[in-house]
């Protein structure tokens, strides 16, 4: 194969934006890499978006960072969206009317369903 003494490989099926505006783009970015990441077995790479992605979690991001930490096997990246979301730091109100969250509830209720076990108060 070609790709044994070629210096670089083109990938055709995963298209990122030609240049990076913002810090939402980078999100998106990243994120798009991580997939590509994980597709290629490229664990360093994923840990590095991980780490990225986990770094930039808030309210309008968690959802779906959540989701895509499920989907890709990223342990330590679905636990910090899921500290984020408990109490003390509580953020789980702010996310409930979000599209990510509801888009979670359609596609992972399972990930909901853990998701409300780690952050709901044990009874007493």
């Amino acid at each position: 194969m070609r790709e044994k003494t070629a210096p670089s490989v083109r990938i055709h099926d995963n298209l990122l934006p030609p240049h990076v505006v913002d810090e939402n783009d980078r999100i998106a970015m990243t994120q798009h890499l991580l997939v590509a990441a994980d597709r290629y077995h490229l664990q360093r790479l994923k840990s590095i978006c991980e780490e990225k992605l986990r770094r930039h979690i808030n309210p309008t991001t968690v959802a779906t960072t959540l989701e895509l930490a499920h989907r890709h096997g990223c342990h330590t990246l679905k636990d910090a969206c899921y500290d984020f979301l408990a109490p003390p730091i509580g953020n789980l109100k702010a996310i409930l009317k979000s599209k990510g969250f509801e888009q979670l509830i359609i596609d992972y209720p399972s990930v909901v369903v853990e998701l409300l076990a780690r952050v709901a108060p044990s009874p007493r």
